[in-house]
């Protein structure tokens, strides 16, 4: 082998990170700026202009309460993926299909944004679709993105790499919120509403979803030419290939069962990361209420602290993803992520006992940054590291259920909680519940062991 290989290699290797890197800068615009920061208050505001004297909403058979709407449709745009990802993820293990899924997911995902941002005021049906789609279509994306993460990166390197994908997208998303923030703060100087803001700012975010995303799939390109890449295509209808996805999936569930300390871990995961992505949804509505609705403020005056929040936490998360990397190359990664598991309960605990105030709110939130990073970058690491190099579209099927931004559980619980007693911090504290249980899991999970079962199972493979 000539000197030229390995530098050929080296280079298709760091193009193939960089675009990994990219994807996740274009992603975090949608789940900062819409999920996060202005879509819950978004649809809040249009179903509180479509409630009744009730406070509550007629929606086909049901009659929630306005203020739990947005809960309601973060939860059904996961229950919809557990139905479709799985299958798009044995979809994506064959041949091409990952970069097309990929393209599809951001593609929808954008447009349906930018019918978000135009949805008319008290159109509440054409809101929660319009967010439902692109809230899936982002799972979808996401999915396809993760399971590029065993291509890009080695075994001994997926720490890092991981960690530097959302160091990266946390600064993109901070990057988005700032401009979103000056529309808002800025909206009487540029002669247009607050609302009308905020809907340039939903917009915004889905044109720097698809513009960097689009950049972000060419430099993934690259991993074409790396070592044991499966280039192959197919011609297949794609009924057929749905058929063969089915087989496909159903492998990967028995390959699943087989493989029981990925399983534990993913149940693990599913329960603590729902309770953090439920946070992550839903902090914009809680504070949103808390401090401002509760005490008789103007509901206008809390969009420019919400956006100054979450900007703070985008900016400190960059340190805290960037962080956990180097942690958890000494003490090892489930320990730090255990660690980070025992700060998020803390920080529920903080938010329901002594949450009265914005200054409290900033403190919250600087605790919520140095962890999100790290939880969700040596979550993603690890599972990716105990899941069989051939299996990883369809395994991350399974995790995507749970992944960020996309909780149900969590969400779930919180909607009915809040429904039932008209409390958010009671909401709030019933997702304790998923953060003590998912870190006892996590804590009697052999995670080393499931690491090399997964490599035997793909050395298995290899022999047949």
């Amino acid at each position: 082998m000539t000197t030229a290989a390995p530098e050929r290699e080296a280079v298709a290797r760091r193009r193939a990170v960089s675009g990994f890197t990219l994807y996740d800068v274009a992603n975090s615009a949608f789940v900062t700026t819409v999920v996060t920061a202005v879509g819950g208050p978004f649809l809040t505001a249009l179903a509180q202009d479509a409630a009744g004297p009730d406070g509550r909403v007629s929606l086909l058979l049901l009659s929630p309460r306005a203020e739990s709407l947005f809960a309601y449709a973060v939860s059904l745009s996961v229950l919809l993926q557990v139905l479709a990802l799985p299958v798009l993820g044995a979809l994506a293990d064959r041949a091409s299909a990952k970069r097309r899924l990929l393209v599809l997911a951001t593609a929808v995902g954008s447009v349906a944004t930018l019918c978000l941002a135009a949805v008319p005021s008290g159109a509440v049906v054409l809101g929660l679709l319009a967010f439902v789609v692109a809230n899936l279509a982002y799972g979808a994306a996401i999915l396809a993105y993760n399971a590029y993460l065993g291509d890009v990166s080695e075994l001994p390197d997926r720490d890092r790499v991981s960690a530097r994908g959302f160091a990266f997208g946390y600064a993109g998303g901070a990057f988005v919120l700032a401009l979103s923030l000056a529309l808002v703060t800025a909206n009487d100087a540029l002669g247009i509403s607050r609302t009308t803001a905020v809907r340039l700012a939903i917009a915004l975010s889905a044109v720097w979803w698809a513009g960097i995303g689009a950049v972000a799939v060419r430099r993934l390109d690259a991993v074409r030419e790396l070592p044991g890449h499966d280039g192959s295509t197919t011609d297949e209808p794609l009924r057929k290939q749905v058929s063969a996805s089915l087989r496909q999936l159903k492998g990967s569930l028995a390959a699943l069962r087989a493989l029981p300390g990925t399983a534990r871990y993913l149940l693990a995961f599913l329960l603590f990361n729902d309770a953090i992505q439920a946070v992550v949804a839903l902090s914009a509505v809680v504070l949103e209420n808390e401090l401002f609705v509760a005490k008789g403020l103007p509901k206008d005056d809390a969009t420019p602290f919400l956006l100054q929040l979450i900007l703070l936490i985008q900016v400190v998360a960059v340190f805290g993803a960037a962080g956990s990397a180097k942690v958890a190359a000494r003490i090892g990664a489930k320990r730090t992520l255990l660690g980070t598991l025992v700060v998020w309960i803390g920080i529920v605990v903080y938010a329901v006992a002594a949450l009265d105030g914005t200054g409290a709110a900033y403190v919250l939130g600087i605790f919520i940054a140095l962890v999100l990073g790290g939880s969700q970058a040596l979550a993603r690491s690890l599972f990716s590291s105990m899941t069989p190099a051939h299996r990883q579209a369809s395994f991350f099927g399974f995790y995507e259920l749970a992944e960020r931004g996309t909780a149900w559980i969590g969400t779930l619980v919180f909607a009915i909680v809040l429904d039932v007693t008209g409390s958010y911090r009671q909401a709030l504290l019933s997702l304790l519940v998923l953060f003590v249980s998912g870190a006892l899991l996590l804590a009697r999970t052999d995670t080393d062991g499931a690491i090399v079962a997964a490599r035997a199972a793909d050395a298995a493979e290899q022999r047949r």
